[in-house]
């Protein structure tokens, strides 16, 4: 008699106080992620980076100037693996508070900015920005101000802009869109190697290294300076960059 009266004032209990969880919708798990959905995702963010960073330049500085970071095409490698780092590094966090998604972004955003500036010069002897002028920056390669708007960007991609573009990708039809990515691979990775090796053709020739086979040659002739320089309008030679101090010590 004493358990049937223990159960039923539990059960009474429960009914009085249902689970506060009760009816509320379980958080769906994160997207599988595959080589197909991520290419996606860096080739899409090649191309809106370079589209998004070339109308700023339209709007800030009034002229057309070219943000590509590859000779063919108007794509930029640096915006499509920033899209992968923020896709794989914080996917998982969209149902957690905004404030951390922020912060991570904001890290992670800063601390890539810094690497792609130092393998830049490390490669090729150049940079395309340099901070050295703002106020917090981290030896002229980010800032503050870049690193929060890393973590806008970020928030912005896990709770908007990276569930869109999911949607896209799977609307592409299966068969085309394997054999698309595919050839699309292919012309990046060829794009990004002839690139690279014209790049560093160049920082030859500012060392005044002369060719030395068939293949710097054809680097030299196809890939000059004056053509090299359209591209990459932005790109500085490292050893011009004054040292912080030095343009006031100098004026």
């Amino acid at each position: 008699m004493a358990k049937k009266e223990r159960y039923a004032g539990r059960k009474a209990a429960v009914e009085e106080f249902p689970d506060q969880n009760a009816g509320r919708p379980e958080p769906s798990p994160a997207p599988e992620l595959n080589f197909y959905k991520l290419f996606w995702i860096f080739f899409i963010g090649c191309f809106a980076g370079v589209v998004v960073e070339t109308l700023w330049c339209l709007i800030t500085r009034h002229r057309l100037e070219s943000r590509a970071g590859v000779i063919y095409g108007p794509f930029n490698p640096v915006y499509g693996f920033g899209a992968l780092l923020l896709t794989l590094c914080l996917h998982k966090l969209r149902g957690r508070r905004d404030l951390w998604i922020f912060l991570g972004s904001m890290l992670l955003g800063g601390a890539f900015e810094y690497l792609c500036s130092l393998l830049q010069e490390k490669a090729f002897g150049t940079v395309s920005w340099e901070y050295s002028h703002t106020p917090f920056n981290i030896g002229g390669r980010t800032n503050l101000l870049y690193a929060f708007f890393w973590g806008v960007l970020g928030l912005i991609w896990v709770k908007n802009l990276y569930p869109l573009l999911l949607r896209l990708i799977e609307k592409i039809p299966r068969k085309p869109g394997v054999v698309l990515t595919w050839v699309l691979c292919v012309f990046m990775a060829l794009n990004m190697g002839v690139s690279a090796l014209a790049s560093a053709r160049q920082a030859d020739r500012r060392q005044g290294i002369p060719a030395q086979n068939a293949i710097s040659r054809f680097l030299d002739e196809q890939y000059p300076d004056e053509f090299l320089e359209k591209i990459y309008p932005n790109a500085m030679p490292a050893d011009d960059i004054p040292a912080p101090g030095e343009e006031d010590a100098g004026a």
